[in-house]
């Protein structure tokens, strides 16, 4: 694979901007680009299978080495969800604001005790084949452990970020700046083993 060049397949402005500030300094020397193909239908069963039909979808278009996320929260007592359908969670206008308002009102008589839910980031790497090579798919997945508050809370990030609450904070994800939620989030967990694996697999070259 040439390190030269990664398309990061993502149509989500808010996304690629933070892919960027995590991606760019854990694979030194490649240049991150962005995609405006066709995006797949997300038929996938997990977040792995999602990040992966993402990432070929882009691959194929491209003939690029493409790498893509699928992330979502999953609150324990809700049984995981809404997990892969985070972002239709409040129907089909796909808007954070209607998917925050549904998740708090399903969890509105639930103790705070029994709010816990992780972020979850799973990161997929798709390395078209060419001749001479096979292809290559790789996939990490990273959580976040944390809980659902009662009201969102600050202005930043997007999604779910105004009511996740990392565990052992005391802050939203939305309040937190991008430099602190970089430390910690399951997109950084998720890119980091992802990156570990494409440093191994396709050393830098001079």
């Amino acid at each position: 694979m040439s390190r030269q060049t990664i398309v990061l397949a993502s149509h989500n402005a808010h996304k690629l901007e933070e892919l960027r500030r995590i991606v760019g300094p854990l694979i030194p020397g490649v240049e991150l680009v962005g995609y405006d193909g066709p995006e797949p239908v997300e038929t996938g069963t997990s977040f792995e299978e999602n990040a992966l039909l993402k990432a070929r979808a882009a691959a194929a278009h491209t003939g690029l080495p493409a790498i893509a996320d699928d992330s979502g929260i999953a609150v324990d007592v809700l049984g995981g969800c809404p997990g892969i359908f985070s972002a239709r969670w409040g129907g089909p206008a796909r808007s954070d604001t209607a998917n925050v308002e549904l998740l708090l009102w399903q969890l509105s008589d639930i103790a705070d005790e029994h709010r816990a839910a992780g972020f979850v980031c799973a990161a997929a790497l798709v390395v078209p084949e060419v001749p001479g090579t096979e292809a290559t798919e790789v996939c990490e997945l990273g959580v976040w452990q944390g809980s659902v508050l009662r009201a969102p809370a600050g202005d930043g990030g997007f999604g779910y970020d105004p009511v996740f609450q990392p565990e052992g904070g005391c802050r939203s994800a939305a309040e937190l700046t991008p430099a602190e939620k970089d430390r910690e989030s399951h997109r950084t967990r998720a890119f980091t083993a992802l990156a570990a694996e494409i440093n191994a697999r396709y050393p830098a070259t001079e």
